[in-house]
Protein backbone atom coordinates (compact mmCIF):
# COMPACT_ATOMS: atom_id res chain seq x y z
CA UNK A 1 0.00 0.00 0.00
CA UNK A 2 0.83 3.91 -0.30
CA UNK A 3 1.11 6.39 2.20
CA UNK A 4 -0.28 9.28 1.67
CA UNK A 5 -0.59 12.78 3.36
CA UNK A 6 -3.08 14.96 3.78
CA UNK A 7 -1.58 18.61 2.49
CA UNK A 8 -4.18 20.72 4.65
CA UNK A 9 -3.90 18.63 8.32
CA UNK A 10 -1.27 16.60 9.68
CA UNK A 11 -3.66 13.08 9.19
CA UNK A 12 -2.29 10.49 7.15
CA UNK A 13 -4.54 8.17 5.02
CA UNK A 14 -3.69 4.36 3.22
CA UNK A 15 -4.42 3.78 -0.30
CA UNK A 16 -4.83 0.06 -0.86
CA UNK A 17 -2.67 -0.89 -4.18
CA UNK A 18 -5.26 -2.41 -5.39
CA UNK A 19 -7.67 0.75 -5.74
CA UNK A 20 -6.46 1.04 -9.34
CA UNK A 21 -5.15 4.41 -8.49
CA UNK A 22 -0.87 5.13 -9.45
CA UNK A 23 1.71 6.00 -6.60
CA UNK A 24 1.92 9.35 -7.06
CA UNK A 25 -0.68 10.04 -9.20
CA UNK A 26 -3.10 13.35 -8.54
CA UNK A 27 -7.21 12.32 -9.00
CA UNK A 28 -9.93 14.90 -9.18
CA UNK A 29 -11.09 14.25 -6.16
CA UNK A 30 -7.68 15.09 -4.20
CA UNK A 31 -8.14 18.58 -6.21
CA UNK A 32 -12.11 18.79 -4.62
CA UNK A 33 -11.02 18.16 -0.70
CA UNK A 34 -7.72 20.63 -1.63
CA UNK A 35 -5.11 17.32 -1.33
CA UNK A 36 -2.38 16.58 -2.97
CA UNK A 37 -1.11 12.96 -2.71
CA UNK A 38 2.49 12.21 -4.21
CA UNK A 39 4.74 9.21 -3.56
CA UNK A 40 7.91 11.12 -1.86
CA UNK A 41 10.32 8.01 -2.39
CA UNK A 42 10.18 8.81 -6.66
CA UNK A 43 10.80 11.50 -8.91
CA UNK A 44 8.66 14.17 -9.54
CA UNK A 45 6.59 13.00 -12.86
CA UNK A 46 3.92 15.27 -13.79
CA UNK A 47 0.90 13.19 -14.89
CA UNK A 48 -1.20 13.85 -18.22
CA UNK A 49 -4.17 13.86 -15.93
CA UNK A 50 -3.30 16.39 -13.90
CA UNK A 51 -2.09 18.97 -16.34
CA UNK A 52 -6.05 19.50 -17.41
CA UNK A 53 -6.81 20.11 -13.64
CA UNK A 54 -6.29 23.36 -11.69
CA UNK A 55 -4.05 23.41 -8.42
CA UNK A 56 -5.14 23.32 -5.50
CA UNK A 57 -4.57 26.62 -3.45
CA UNK A 58 -2.88 25.10 -0.69
CA UNK A 59 -0.25 23.51 -3.58
CA UNK A 60 -0.51 26.10 -5.61
CA UNK A 61 3.50 27.87 -4.38
CA UNK A 62 4.69 24.35 -5.81
CA UNK A 63 4.96 24.64 -9.63
CA UNK A 64 5.54 21.76 -11.95
CA UNK A 65 8.58 21.36 -13.95
CA UNK A 66 9.22 18.42 -16.64
CA UNK A 67 12.65 16.97 -16.28
CA UNK A 68 15.56 18.27 -16.53
CA UNK A 69 17.27 16.22 -18.68
CA UNK A 70 14.57 16.33 -21.55
CA UNK A 71 13.78 19.83 -23.77
CA UNK A 72 10.90 21.60 -24.18
CA UNK A 73 9.02 19.60 -27.61
CA UNK A 74 8.80 23.17 -29.55
CA UNK A 75 12.76 23.42 -29.30
CA UNK A 76 13.78 24.68 -32.50
CA UNK A 77 16.28 22.72 -34.10
CA UNK A 78 20.06 23.63 -33.93
CA UNK A 79 22.74 24.17 -36.85
CA UNK A 80 25.94 23.57 -37.07
CA UNK A 81 28.11 26.40 -37.23
CA UNK A 82 30.84 26.26 -39.37
CA UNK A 83 34.59 27.15 -39.79
CA UNK A 84 36.77 28.30 -42.99
CA UNK A 85 38.04 25.27 -42.27
CA UNK A 86 35.16 23.38 -42.19
CA UNK A 87 34.34 24.69 -45.99
CA UNK A 88 37.32 23.86 -47.60
CA UNK A 89 37.23 20.42 -46.04
CA UNK A 90 34.34 19.28 -47.30
CA UNK A 91 33.65 21.48 -50.61
CA UNK A 92 36.44 20.07 -51.53
CA UNK A 93 35.44 17.00 -51.75
CA UNK A 94 32.59 18.40 -53.72
CA UNK A 95 34.48 19.47 -56.35
CA UNK A 96 35.76 16.00 -57.31
CA UNK A 97 32.47 13.89 -57.00
CA UNK A 98 30.05 16.29 -58.21
CA UNK A 99 29.44 14.28 -61.44
CA UNK A 100 25.89 14.31 -63.20
CA UNK A 101 24.88 17.71 -63.97
CA UNK A 102 23.18 20.38 -62.04
CA UNK A 103 20.46 18.59 -61.14
CA UNK A 104 22.53 15.81 -59.37
CA UNK A 105 24.67 18.58 -57.76
CA UNK A 106 21.32 20.05 -56.22
CA UNK A 107 20.63 16.52 -54.85
CA UNK A 108 24.16 16.29 -53.48
CA UNK A 109 24.22 19.55 -52.13
CA UNK A 110 20.81 18.98 -50.43
CA UNK A 111 21.72 15.44 -48.85
CA UNK A 112 25.82 16.46 -47.49
CA UNK A 113 25.13 20.05 -46.03
CA UNK A 114 20.54 19.78 -45.19
CA UNK A 115 20.71 16.11 -44.22
CA UNK A 116 23.92 15.10 -43.24
CA UNK A 117 25.80 18.26 -41.69
CA UNK A 118 23.21 20.06 -40.60
CA UNK A 119 24.32 23.49 -41.96
CA UNK A 120 20.71 24.54 -42.59
CA UNK A 121 17.12 23.77 -42.83
CA UNK A 122 15.54 22.00 -46.24
CA UNK A 123 13.30 25.40 -45.93
CA UNK A 124 16.44 27.66 -46.03
CA UNK A 125 18.29 25.34 -49.02
CA UNK A 126 14.94 25.72 -51.25
CA UNK A 127 14.85 29.24 -51.10
CA UNK A 128 18.45 29.45 -52.16
CA UNK A 129 17.42 26.46 -55.12
CA UNK A 130 14.36 28.68 -55.68
CA UNK A 131 16.48 31.97 -56.15
CA UNK A 132 19.05 30.44 -58.45
CA UNK A 133 16.33 29.24 -60.85
CA UNK A 134 14.97 33.07 -61.01
CA UNK A 135 18.32 34.59 -61.43
CA UNK A 136 20.20 34.05 -65.39
CA UNK A 137 23.07 31.53 -64.87
CA UNK A 138 23.98 28.54 -63.78
CA UNK A 139 21.73 27.33 -60.84
CA UNK A 140 24.07 24.89 -59.15
CA UNK A 141 27.06 27.14 -58.77
CA UNK A 142 24.81 29.76 -57.93
CA UNK A 143 23.89 27.64 -54.96
CA UNK A 144 27.45 26.36 -54.30
CA UNK A 145 28.73 29.97 -53.54
CA UNK A 146 25.22 31.08 -51.34
CA UNK A 147 25.31 28.58 -49.31
CA UNK A 148 29.29 29.49 -48.32
CA UNK A 149 28.13 32.94 -48.12
CA UNK A 150 25.33 32.42 -45.86
CA UNK A 151 27.66 30.33 -43.27
CA UNK A 152 30.56 32.51 -43.54
CA UNK A 153 29.74 35.38 -45.70
CA UNK A 154 31.13 36.54 -48.89
CA UNK A 155 34.93 34.96 -48.06
CA UNK A 156 32.88 31.80 -47.21
CA UNK A 157 30.61 31.88 -50.46
CA UNK A 158 34.44 32.56 -52.88
CA UNK A 159 35.50 29.77 -50.94
CA UNK A 160 32.65 27.00 -51.46
CA UNK A 161 32.20 28.13 -54.59
CA UNK A 162 35.74 28.40 -56.22
CA UNK A 163 36.14 24.72 -54.71
CA UNK A 164 33.17 23.35 -56.39
CA UNK A 165 34.67 24.76 -59.53
CA UNK A 166 38.02 24.38 -59.88
CA UNK A 167 38.58 20.86 -60.76
CA UNK A 168 36.34 20.51 -63.61
CA UNK A 169 37.91 24.23 -64.93
CA UNK A 170 41.28 23.21 -64.51
CA UNK A 171 41.12 19.72 -66.51
CA UNK A 172 38.83 21.14 -68.91
CA UNK A 173 41.69 24.13 -69.74
CA UNK A 174 44.31 21.27 -69.73
CA UNK A 175 41.59 19.33 -72.26
CA UNK A 176 41.57 22.22 -75.13
CA UNK A 177 44.92 23.33 -74.34
CA UNK A 178 46.37 20.02 -75.58
CA UNK A 179 44.21 17.10 -75.86
CA UNK A 180 41.40 18.95 -78.31
CA UNK A 181 43.13 16.80 -81.46
CA UNK A 182 43.19 13.35 -79.47
CA UNK A 183 39.92 13.41 -78.70
CA UNK A 184 38.47 14.07 -82.20
CA UNK A 185 39.97 10.89 -83.22
CA UNK A 186 37.87 8.26 -82.72
CA UNK A 187 38.96 5.93 -80.04
CA UNK A 188 36.63 3.70 -78.91
CA UNK A 189 37.88 2.19 -75.51
CA UNK A 190 37.84 6.00 -74.87
CA UNK A 191 33.94 5.68 -75.97
CA UNK A 192 33.45 3.08 -73.69
CA UNK A 193 34.89 4.58 -70.17
CA UNK A 194 32.88 7.98 -71.30
CA UNK A 195 29.52 5.86 -71.41
CA UNK A 196 30.12 4.11 -68.70
CA UNK A 197 30.51 7.44 -66.89
CA UNK A 198 27.49 9.38 -68.21
CA UNK A 199 25.70 6.39 -67.16
CA UNK A 200 26.37 6.76 -63.68
CA UNK A 201 26.13 10.59 -64.22
CA UNK A 202 21.76 9.82 -65.28
CA UNK A 203 21.89 7.72 -61.96
CA UNK A 204 23.09 10.26 -59.71
CA UNK A 205 20.39 12.89 -61.41
CA UNK A 206 17.97 10.28 -60.92
CA UNK A 207 18.79 9.72 -57.21
CA UNK A 208 18.67 13.30 -56.87
CA UNK A 209 14.86 13.41 -58.28
CA UNK A 210 13.79 11.34 -56.65
CA UNK A 211 14.61 12.95 -52.81
CA UNK A 212 13.60 16.45 -54.38
CA UNK A 213 10.30 15.05 -56.00
CA UNK A 214 9.09 13.28 -52.31
CA UNK A 215 9.76 16.27 -49.74
CA UNK A 216 8.91 19.64 -52.53
CA UNK A 217 6.11 17.54 -54.89
CA UNK A 218 4.56 16.39 -51.19
CA UNK A 219 1.07 17.61 -52.74
CA UNK A 220 -1.51 17.24 -55.51
CA UNK A 221 -0.67 20.98 -56.78
CA UNK A 222 2.91 20.80 -56.41
CA UNK A 223 2.76 17.06 -57.85
CA UNK A 224 0.90 18.58 -61.02
CA UNK A 225 3.20 21.95 -61.24
CA UNK A 226 6.46 19.91 -61.25
CA UNK A 227 4.55 17.05 -64.07
CA UNK A 228 3.87 19.50 -66.25
CA UNK A 229 6.89 21.53 -66.28
CA UNK A 230 9.05 18.36 -66.68
CA UNK A 231 6.53 17.69 -69.76
CA UNK A 232 7.38 21.34 -71.11
CA UNK A 233 11.00 20.98 -70.98
CA UNK A 234 11.25 17.73 -72.69
CA UNK A 235 9.16 19.20 -75.88
CA UNK A 236 10.68 22.61 -75.80
CA UNK A 237 13.99 23.85 -75.17
CA UNK A 238 13.59 27.77 -76.01
CA UNK A 239 15.32 29.98 -73.38
CA UNK A 240 12.32 31.83 -72.47
CA UNK A 241 10.83 28.55 -71.29
CA UNK A 242 12.58 28.15 -68.11
CA UNK A 243 11.90 31.85 -67.04
CA UNK A 244 8.28 31.56 -67.62
CA UNK A 245 7.74 28.01 -66.20
CA UNK A 246 8.65 29.63 -62.92
CA UNK A 247 6.95 32.87 -63.44
CA UNK A 248 3.12 30.37 -63.82
CA UNK A 249 4.26 28.10 -60.73
CA UNK A 250 4.95 31.09 -58.26
CA UNK A 251 1.22 32.21 -59.96
CA UNK A 252 -0.52 28.55 -59.42
CA UNK A 253 0.76 27.98 -55.62
CA UNK A 254 -0.59 31.75 -54.69
CA UNK A 255 -4.45 31.37 -56.18
CA UNK A 256 -4.49 27.65 -54.28
CA UNK A 257 -2.91 28.61 -50.94
CA UNK A 258 -4.10 32.40 -50.89
CA UNK A 259 -6.02 31.25 -47.86
CA UNK A 260 -2.79 29.42 -46.33
CA UNK A 261 -0.58 31.43 -43.46
CA UNK A 262 3.01 30.87 -45.22
CA UNK A 263 4.83 33.21 -42.54
CA UNK A 264 8.19 32.01 -41.23
CA UNK A 265 7.95 30.59 -37.73
CA UNK A 266 10.95 29.12 -35.49
CA UNK A 267 14.15 30.00 -35.80
CA UNK A 268 16.77 31.32 -39.13
CA UNK A 269 17.20 27.54 -40.08
CA UNK A 270 21.17 27.68 -39.83
CA UNK A 271 21.56 31.40 -41.94
CA UNK A 272 24.83 33.16 -40.13
CA UNK A 273 25.35 35.96 -43.05
CA UNK A 274 24.29 37.31 -46.32
CA UNK A 275 27.49 38.79 -47.69
CA UNK A 276 26.85 42.04 -48.61
CA UNK A 277 24.84 44.34 -47.64
CA UNK A 278 21.89 45.97 -49.32
CA UNK A 279 24.20 49.43 -50.73
CA UNK A 280 26.74 46.37 -51.90
CA UNK A 281 24.73 43.95 -52.90
CA UNK A 282 22.77 46.73 -55.09
CA UNK A 283 26.38 48.23 -56.33
CA UNK A 284 27.38 44.38 -57.57
CA UNK A 285 23.94 44.53 -59.70
CA UNK A 286 24.61 47.58 -61.12
CA UNK A 287 27.92 46.58 -61.87
CA UNK A 288 26.59 43.55 -63.63
CA UNK A 289 25.07 45.93 -65.81
CA UNK A 290 27.84 48.84 -66.43
CA UNK A 291 29.79 45.50 -67.82
CA UNK A 292 27.29 43.99 -69.72
CA UNK A 293 26.15 47.35 -71.55
CA UNK A 294 29.68 48.56 -72.25
CA UNK A 295 31.30 44.55 -73.83
CA UNK A 296 28.08 45.11 -75.77
CA UNK A 297 28.76 48.52 -76.93
CA UNK A 298 32.20 48.10 -77.45
CA UNK A 299 31.91 44.90 -79.64
CA UNK A 300 29.32 46.37 -81.76
CA UNK A 301 31.42 48.69 -82.60
CA UNK A 302 34.70 49.13 -82.12
CA UNK A 303 35.65 45.77 -81.94
CA UNK A 304 33.11 44.44 -84.62
CA UNK A 305 35.04 42.84 -87.04
CA UNK A 306 38.00 42.10 -84.91
CA UNK A 307 39.03 38.21 -83.18
CA UNK A 308 40.19 39.55 -79.57
CA UNK A 309 40.07 38.96 -75.84
CA UNK A 310 36.54 41.62 -75.73
CA UNK A 311 35.33 40.19 -78.54
CA UNK A 312 35.86 36.70 -76.83
CA UNK A 313 34.77 37.78 -73.41
CA UNK A 314 31.65 39.80 -74.85
CA UNK A 315 30.44 36.58 -76.23
CA UNK A 316 30.69 34.96 -73.53
CA UNK A 317 29.58 37.17 -70.72
CA UNK A 318 26.45 38.03 -72.72
CA UNK A 319 25.31 34.53 -72.78
CA UNK A 320 25.87 33.95 -68.84
CA UNK A 321 23.65 36.82 -68.41
CA UNK A 322 20.68 35.88 -70.30
CA UNK A 323 20.91 32.14 -69.72
CA UNK A 324 18.26 30.16 -68.05
CA UNK A 325 17.95 26.32 -67.10
CA UNK A 326 21.59 25.86 -66.44
CA UNK A 327 24.18 23.69 -68.70
CA UNK A 328 22.12 22.15 -71.08
CA UNK A 329 19.92 25.05 -72.38
CA UNK A 330 23.42 27.30 -72.91
CA UNK A 331 24.94 24.92 -75.19
CA UNK A 332 23.07 25.65 -78.27
CA UNK A 333 23.60 29.58 -77.78
CA UNK A 334 27.56 28.84 -77.19
CA UNK A 335 27.32 26.22 -80.31
CA UNK A 336 25.86 29.08 -82.86
CA UNK A 337 28.38 31.94 -81.07
CA UNK A 338 31.79 29.69 -81.65
CA UNK A 339 31.16 27.82 -84.28
CA UNK A 340 30.88 30.15 -87.33
CA UNK A 341 29.36 28.77 -90.52
CA UNK A 342 28.27 30.58 -93.59
CA UNK A 343 24.51 31.28 -95.30
CA UNK A 344 24.99 27.56 -96.34
CA UNK A 345 25.87 26.19 -93.43
CA UNK A 346 29.47 25.45 -94.21
CA UNK A 347 31.79 25.89 -91.41
CA UNK A 348 34.39 29.00 -91.89
CA UNK A 349 38.27 28.59 -91.95
CA UNK A 350 38.05 31.22 -89.35
CA UNK A 351 35.90 29.81 -87.21
CA UNK A 352 36.40 29.95 -83.35
CA UNK A 353 36.08 26.31 -82.65
CA UNK A 354 35.41 23.66 -85.17
CA UNK A 355 32.19 21.71 -84.76
CA UNK A 356 34.30 18.26 -84.29
CA UNK A 357 36.24 19.89 -81.20
CA UNK A 358 33.19 21.56 -79.62
CA UNK A 359 31.00 18.11 -79.83
CA UNK A 360 34.69 16.14 -78.28
CA UNK A 361 34.72 18.93 -75.56
CA UNK A 362 31.06 18.19 -74.59
CA UNK A 363 31.91 14.78 -74.48
CA UNK A 364 34.83 15.12 -72.29
CA UNK A 365 33.18 17.88 -69.45
CA UNK A 366 30.32 15.44 -69.06
CA UNK A 367 32.64 13.02 -67.98
CA UNK A 368 34.13 15.21 -65.52
CA UNK A 369 32.84 16.37 -62.09
CA UNK A 370 31.41 20.12 -61.49
CA UNK A 371 28.93 22.45 -63.59
CA UNK A 372 29.14 22.19 -67.40
CA UNK A 373 29.61 25.73 -67.67
CA UNK A 374 33.40 24.24 -67.43
CA UNK A 375 33.05 24.09 -71.03
CA UNK A 376 33.28 27.34 -71.64
CA UNK A 377 37.49 26.81 -70.19
CA UNK A 378 37.89 24.19 -72.74
CA UNK A 379 36.26 26.84 -75.78
CA UNK A 380 38.12 29.41 -74.34
CA UNK A 381 41.30 27.80 -74.60
CA UNK A 382 40.77 26.21 -78.32
CA UNK A 383 40.05 29.72 -79.31
CA UNK A 384 43.00 31.44 -77.84
CA UNK A 385 45.04 28.81 -79.65
CA UNK A 386 44.10 29.08 -82.69
CA UNK A 387 43.94 33.06 -82.83
CA UNK A 388 47.73 32.45 -81.80
CA UNK A 389 47.65 33.56 -78.36
CA UNK A 390 48.08 32.13 -74.73
CA UNK A 391 45.43 29.43 -74.17
CA UNK A 392 45.47 30.39 -70.36
CA UNK A 393 44.31 33.86 -71.91
CA UNK A 394 41.30 32.71 -73.47
CA UNK A 395 40.11 29.86 -71.15
CA UNK A 396 40.27 32.52 -68.20
CA UNK A 397 38.47 34.89 -70.38
CA UNK A 398 35.88 32.43 -71.70
CA UNK A 399 35.56 31.06 -68.11
CA UNK A 400 34.96 34.09 -66.42
CA UNK A 401 32.51 35.24 -68.94
CA UNK A 402 29.94 32.82 -68.70
CA UNK A 403 30.25 32.63 -64.56
CA UNK A 404 30.73 35.61 -63.48
CA UNK A 405 27.22 37.35 -64.41
CA UNK A 406 25.31 34.47 -62.23
CA UNK A 407 27.55 34.65 -59.68
CA UNK A 408 27.34 38.43 -59.26
CA UNK A 409 23.11 38.79 -59.27
CA UNK A 410 23.36 35.91 -56.52
CA UNK A 411 25.75 38.07 -54.22
CA UNK A 412 23.98 41.32 -55.14
CA UNK A 413 20.68 39.55 -54.43
CA UNK A 414 21.68 37.86 -51.13
CA UNK A 415 21.10 40.79 -49.38
CA UNK A 416 17.29 41.59 -50.22
CA UNK A 417 16.73 38.21 -49.97
CA UNK A 418 16.28 38.95 -45.75
CA UNK A 419 13.33 40.89 -46.62
CA UNK A 420 11.50 39.51 -49.43
CA UNK A 421 11.74 36.25 -48.08
CA UNK A 422 8.90 37.09 -45.05
CA UNK A 423 6.29 38.31 -47.71
CA UNK A 424 3.30 36.03 -48.22
CA UNK A 425 3.29 36.39 -51.93
CA UNK A 426 6.86 35.34 -52.11
CA UNK A 427 6.43 32.77 -49.54
CA UNK A 428 3.14 30.99 -51.21
CA UNK A 429 4.94 30.95 -54.89
CA UNK A 430 7.92 29.21 -53.41
CA UNK A 431 6.34 25.71 -53.53
CA UNK A 432 5.27 26.23 -57.10
CA UNK A 433 8.89 27.90 -58.02
CA UNK A 434 10.09 24.73 -56.76
CA UNK A 435 7.94 22.04 -57.67
CA UNK A 436 8.94 23.75 -61.03
CA UNK A 437 12.96 23.76 -60.47
CA UNK A 438 12.00 19.72 -59.81
CA UNK A 439 10.26 19.30 -62.78
CA UNK A 440 13.09 20.54 -64.55
CA UNK A 441 15.68 18.00 -62.97
CA UNK A 442 13.03 15.39 -63.69
CA UNK A 443 12.42 16.04 -67.13
CA UNK A 444 16.98 16.16 -67.31
CA UNK A 445 16.87 12.40 -66.32
CA UNK A 446 14.75 11.75 -69.24
CA UNK A 447 16.44 13.25 -71.51
CA UNK A 448 19.62 12.22 -70.55
CA UNK A 449 18.80 8.76 -70.26
CA UNK A 450 17.69 8.72 -74.11
CA UNK A 451 20.67 10.68 -74.92
CA UNK A 452 23.16 7.97 -72.92
CA UNK A 453 21.39 4.83 -74.52
CA UNK A 454 21.30 7.00 -77.97
CA UNK A 455 25.24 7.46 -78.23
CA UNK A 456 26.48 5.00 -76.01
CA UNK A 457 28.58 2.01 -77.65
CA UNK A 458 26.43 -0.55 -76.00
CA UNK A 459 23.01 1.13 -75.25
CA UNK A 460 21.59 -1.66 -73.20
CA UNK A 461 24.48 -2.18 -71.01
CA UNK A 462 24.60 1.57 -70.49
CA UNK A 463 21.32 1.41 -69.16
CA UNK A 464 22.52 -1.39 -66.61
CA UNK A 465 25.16 0.70 -65.11
CA UNK A 466 22.91 3.12 -64.89
CA UNK A 467 20.82 0.89 -62.85
CA UNK A 468 23.40 -0.46 -60.77
CA UNK A 469 24.91 3.21 -59.77
CA UNK A 470 21.05 4.02 -58.68
CA UNK A 471 21.13 1.45 -56.71
CA UNK A 472 24.25 2.00 -55.04
CA UNK A 473 23.87 5.80 -54.52
CA UNK A 474 20.07 5.83 -53.61
CA UNK A 475 19.89 2.97 -51.40
CA UNK A 476 23.38 1.50 -50.91
CA UNK A 477 24.85 4.86 -49.75
CA UNK A 478 28.00 3.84 -51.15
CA UNK A 479 30.62 7.25 -51.46
CA UNK A 480 30.03 8.42 -55.01
CA UNK A 481 33.48 8.64 -55.97
CA UNK A 482 33.89 5.06 -55.76
CA UNK A 483 30.61 4.66 -57.50
CA UNK A 484 31.69 7.03 -60.40
CA UNK A 485 35.21 4.78 -60.31
CA UNK A 486 33.31 1.64 -60.77
CA UNK A 487 31.25 2.84 -64.00
CA UNK A 488 34.10 3.93 -65.87
CA UNK A 489 35.55 0.10 -65.18
CA UNK A 490 32.27 -1.28 -66.18
CA UNK A 491 32.26 0.89 -69.25
CA UNK A 492 35.63 0.18 -70.08
CA UNK A 493 34.76 -3.86 -69.43
CA UNK A 494 31.39 -3.25 -72.04
CA UNK A 495 34.20 -2.01 -74.70
CA UNK A 496 36.59 -4.96 -74.06
CA UNK A 497 34.18 -7.96 -73.90
CA UNK A 498 32.14 -5.92 -77.04
CA UNK A 499 28.41 -5.15 -75.27
CA UNK A 500 25.83 -4.33 -77.30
Amino acid sequence: MVVQRNGSDSSTSVEPIGSGKLPGEVTKADIEIGSVQRDTSAPWVEPSSARALSRAPDDAEESVQPPADKPPDDEPEKYTSVSYWDILKHWSMMGYIGFGGPAAHIGLFQRYFVERYKWMSLQVFTELFALGQCLPGPTSTQVSFAIGTVKKGVLGGLLSGALFQYPGAVVMTAVGAGAAKFLTDDRKWLNGIVAGLSAVGVAMVASAAKGLLMKLCNTKVTAIVGTLAAAAAIYWSEPWLYPLLIVLGFIVTNITERKKDCRLSGNDGGVESLGFGMLGGGVLIGLWLAILAVVLALARTTYKHENGPLNWFEVFYRIGSIIYGGGQVVLPMLLTDVVQKDENGKELETTWVTEKQFYAGLGAVQAMPGPLFNFSAYLGAIIARRNGDLFLEGAVLAWFGLFSPGVMLMFGVLPFWKRFRTWQIYRRGLSGMNAVGVGLILASVFKMALDVWRISPFPNASLCIALFAFTAVDELKIFEPIVVICGALLGLFGWGVKLD
